[in-house]
C-alpha cells in the first residue's frame, strides 16, 4: 500500500470515529462545540407532618435547607388531622411526586394507603413509623428508648416516688404508644420490651410510682390545659406530670399555674418548645427529651432526592436511620437552645 493511500484511509477512519462520537453526545457532525449533559431532573418531594406545631417548623427548615443543597423541589404539608393527612397523601399520589416522607397519624389504619403510595413513588416515614407498611426507611429515634429516657428524668425529679400523670395528643400514633410504654416500663423497673402495652384506661401501680392515668386531647390545646387542671384537682398529691408531645409540657405548666401548683408538681416532657426550654431555665420544668426535628427534615429530603436519582444505597440494611434523642436539663439547656437558634435562624 502506498503512503498516500494509507493516509487517506486513516483520514476516513478518523472522520468516522468523530461522527460516531458526535452522535453519542447529541451533536450534528458539523457542530463546532460539544453539547453539555442535560441538567439533572429536579425531583419533586413532599414532606408530610402529623400536625401543626412549632416542632414541625424546625423540621421544615431542615427540609428546606436540604432541598436547596440537593437540588429538589419541596412541598411541606402540615395536615389538621388523620382525615386531612389521608386526603393530602391521596392527592399527592394522583398528582405524582418522586418521593414522600410522612409521619403517620394512625399507622395501623393508614398502612394500606401507605402501601398504595409506595407502589407509585418512594415512601419513607419520619418521627413516627408505620413498621408494617412497605415504606423504604424510617428516620427518627427509638421512641420506646426515648420514653425510658423520659422515665429516668421522672425518677431524678421525684426520687422518692409518687403519683404520675401522662398527657399526650393521641395514642393512635406509633410514637405516642412507644413513648408512653417506655415511660411506664422505666418507672415500673421492668425489662425492655417495646411490644408490651398497658391499657390506657387503667392505673398502673408499682413499688414506688403509680401512673394514675393517660390523658389525651386530640391536639385540642384548650383541652390539654384542662386535662392538667382536672388531674391536679382530682389528685391533690400528684407528684409529676409527663407531656409526650411538644405542646403538652407548656400546657401542663399553664394548667399547674392556674391551680397554684406551679413548682409543686414536677414536669417532664418531650421536645423543645420555647416555653419548655424557658421553664427548664426557670426551674419549673425539670427536663425534656429532645429529638432532632431539623435532621428529620434534612435527612428525609436528602434520602428521597438520592432515591429519585437512582441511588438505592442510601437506604441502610436495617431500614432505620437512628437520630439519637437527648435529655435536656438546667445544666445544658442554654447550650442546646443557642444551637437550635442558629439552625433555625431565630
Amino acid at each position: 500500500m502506498s503512503r498516500t493511500r494509507g493516509l487517506h484511509r486513516f483520514g476516513r477512519l478518523a472522520a468516522a470515529c468523530l461522527v460516531a462520537a458526535a452522535a453519542a453526545v447529541g451533536m450534528s457532525p458539523g457542530s463546532s462545540t460539544i453539547a453539555a449533559d442535560p441538567p439533572a431532573k429536579r425531583p419533586r418531594i413532599a414532606y408530610i407532618t402529623n400536625g401543626v406545631d412549632p416542632f414541625w417548623n424546625i423540621a421544615e427548615k431542615g427540609a428546606q435547607d436540604a432541598a436547596q443543597k440537593f437540588n429538589a423541589d419541596l412541598e411541606v404539608i402540615m395536615p389538621k388531622d388523620a382525615a386531612d393527612q389521608k386526603q393530602k397523601l391521596e392527592d399527592l399520589i394522583t398528582r405524582g411526586v418522586d418521593g414522600v416522607a410522612i409521619s403517620p397519624i394512625d399507622a395501623v389504619n393508614q398502612t394500606p394507603l401507605i402501601n398504595t403510595a409506595a407502589g407509585k413513588t418512594k415512601v419513607i416515614t419520619h418521627d413516627s413509623d408505620a413498621p408494617e407498611s412497605a415504606r423504604l426507611l424510617y428516620i427518627g429515634m427509638s421512641n420506646y428508648d426515648a420514653g425510658r429516657m423520659c422515665g429516668k428524668l421522672v425518677k431524678e425529679a421525684i426520687p422518692g416516688g409518687g403519683k404520675v400523670a401522662i398527657f399526650v395528643g393521641r395514642t393512635e400514633q406509633d410514637n405516642a404508644k412507644l413513648r408512653r410504654q417506655g415511660v411506664i416500663d422505666e418507672l415500673m423497673d421492668r425489662s425492655e420490651d417495646p411490644t408490651r402495652f398497658d391499657p390506657v384506661d387503667q392505673e398502673v401501680k408499682g413499688t414506688k410510682y403509680t401512673i394514675v392515668g393517660t390523658y389525651t386531647d386530640q391536639f385540642d390545646r384548650a383541652k390539654a390545659k384542662r386535662n392538667m387542671e382536672d388531674t391536679v384537682t382530682k389528685h391533690g398529691d400528684l407528684a409529676a406530670a409527663v407531656g409526650l408531645f411538644a405542646y403538652n409540657p407548656p400546657l401542663c405548666l399553664e394548667g399547674l399555674k392556674s391551680q397554684n401548683k406551679l413548682g409543686k408538681v414536677a414536669v417532664v416532657g418531650f421536645d423543645e418548645q420555647d416555653g419548655t426550654l424557658q421553664a427548664i431555665k426557670d426551674g419549673t420544668c425539670f427536663g425534656t427529651v429532645v429529638q432532632n426535628p431539623y435532621m428529620y427534615g434534612h435527612e428525609s429530603v436528602r434520602v428521597l432526592a438520592q432515591l429519585a436519582r437512582g441511588n438505592a444505597r442510601v437506604i441502610p440494611a436495617s431500614k432505620f436511620m437512628d437520630i439519637k434523642a437527648r435529655q435536656i436539663k438546667k445544666e445544658n439547656v442554654e447550650e442546646f437552645w443557642s444551637d437550635l437558634r442558629k439552625k433555625t435562624g431565630k
